[in-house]
């Protein structure tokens, strides 16, 4: 199974794509969209068009995004929202549900302590994922995303299947 996590982004929207086979993880590819254009509109869609380009690519079959925290500035905040707005649209329009996990669940799922630097995601998706080569940080950080859906749902099927047995 393909999940793919998305890390939202009106300049950089990073991507990552692994696969899952039971216990076995593997990565696919990663890659980041430019939101590129002079108005909020052009970049938007900028962004809406690249994110369907990796999902024609990689056909996932699982999408996670990350939740947006609360900046200091209101305007950055749902400036943010609009580009997680994109994030979740290209999924659904594919027909997948979309995980969201906060900022602080993906940093414990990835290293286990949910206020870890970004060094240390990094550090830890690499050992995750072997040989991978990030296109940059936005693209490690939706590996992180990635990799936390895959243990959620692993953990889910667990809890599923121990109930279908009670």
């Amino acid at each position: 199974m393909k999940v793919i996590g998305i890390d939202p982004g009106l300049r950089n929207l990073g991507w990552g794509v692994i696969s899952v086979a039971g216990s076995r993880i593997s990565h696919v590819a990663n890659g980041q969209c430019h939101g590129t254009g002079s108005s909020m509109a052009e970049r938007l869609l900028a962004l809406h068009r690249a994110l369907t380009d990796v999902f024609a690519a990689h056909a996932p079959e699982m999408a996670a995004v990350e939740q947006v925290f609360v900046n200091s500035s209101g305007a950055s905040t749902l400036k943010l929202g609009q580009a997680r707005g994109i994030a979740m649209l290209v999924p659904a329009q594919y027909g997948l549900e979309v995980g969201e996990y906060a900022p602080n669940t993906i940093k414990k799922s990835v290293v286990g302590v949910g206020h870890a630097a970004k060094e240390q995601v990094q550090h830890m998706v690499r050992l995750q994922l072997p040989g991978v080569e990030f296109t940059g940080p936005d693209a490690a950080d939706a590996l992180a995303i990635a990799l936390c859906h895959a243990h959620h749902m692993g953990s889910a099927a667990a809890l599923k299947a121990a109930q279908v047995r009670a």
